[in-house]
């Protein structure tokens, strides 16, 4: 497929890509059966499914813009990870609370290729039909998160839900114009074609849309965070329940080897590449002074772990599991 077919796809599905576009197209076979999470946070149960993976096959400038490559590869080959590509993990979360099935962020949908997409697929692994989700938190709009909301035909996968997404973030997308001065990003006709494409799915859930602001309170177990520089009103959520508790960092950092020792080097996919690695370095020193278990959209399955302080900056430490469940 070359770039005008992808260009179609994302516009038919309602979504765009920011990332490089040779890279979306990669195919492999999808899982015969996707692997899921399930655990409690006090009485809230959460399942963690996967809607695949994004291949990237240049690490930079996609991360660390500007960062003397020679530095980059060697943090990378210390980290026994390539130097010439970076895969990024989807991992979506959902909480249940009685009657009530929260899924946060929806996946690519159909228009990144084979090697994602597979959220509905996923679900009816874990045994969720896409009718019993009840609210969608949108983090941002970015179409990696967006993409998944609607059918290719323009219908909702998920007809029984009501959506939430910040007011800041929906009124920059729905804008006559788009400030990407301050973005890293290389090709600002794609951010135009994404940006139309999101626009179609924040107008097409228009009915069913709810505009927060920050710290709303959801279902008496979700707090939303505005944390802007990935978007300006990029959304992290807090999930609580029976004294535990847990954050859903969303885009806040896409690599646990690059942007933990390094959050100032910063992604591409950042609109304000400064103000996020202000905001990736404020939230991540709370998180670690409070011990929070994080959960990360972008980081290796199943994406669960610590942040701690490392030096003058931090490291991740992921979950371990003696078994797969």
């Amino acid at each position: 497929m070359n770039r005008r077919a992808l260009i179609r796809n994302m516009l038919l599905a309602g979504v765009g890509a920011s990332l490089p576009l040779k890279s979306l197209l990669a195919s492999v076979a999808t899982p015969v059966a996707r692997p899921f999470h399930k655990f409690q946070l006090g009485e809230l149960e959460l399942i963690t499914v996967t809607d695949g993976f994004i291949h990237m096959d240049k690490v930079q400038p996609n991360f660390a813009p500007g960062v003397a490559a020679k530095q980059v590869n060697d943090l990378l080959q210390k980290s026994f990870r390539p130097t010439d590509h970076v895969d990024l993990g989807m991992n979506m979360l959902l909480v249940k609370k009685q009657d009530k099935i929260i899924l946060i962020d929806t996946g690519t949908g159909n228009a990144f290729g084979k090697n994602s997409g597979w959220l509905l697929n996923s679900l009816a692994d874990a045994g969720i039909r896409a009718t019993d989700i009840s609210t969608i938190i949108i983090s941002h709009g970015h179409p990696d998160h967006i993409g998944g909301v609607l059918k290719d035909d323009g219908s909702l996968n998920f007809p029984n839900a009501e959506y939430y997404i910040s007011r800041i973030e929906h009124n920059f997308w729905m804008a006559d114009t788009q400030d990407f001065s301050k973005s890293a990003f290389e090709d600002k006709a794609l951010l135009k074609v994404f940006t139309k494409a999101t626009q179609r799915v924040l107008t097409t859930i228009k009915p069913k849309l709810h505009l927060f602001e920050d710290g709303q309170v959801l279902h008496d177990c979700i707090r939303l965070e505005i944390t802007p520089g990935h978007t300006p009103g990029h959304t992290i959520t807090h999930i609580y329940s029976g004294g535990k508790s847990m954050v859903h960092v969303a885009d806040l950092i896409h690599s646990d080897v690059l942007l933990f020792p390094h959050p100032e080097w910063g992604f591409n996919g950042d609109t304000d590449l400064q103000l996020a690695a202000a905001t990736r370095k404020k939230v991540l020193a709370k998180l670690t002074a409070s011990a929070t278990p994080i959960f990360a959209y972008h980081l290796p399955w199943p994406g669960i772990g610590h942040a701690r302080k490392k030096d003058e900056a931090f490291e991740w430490v992921a979950e371990t599991y003696a078994y797969p469940e």
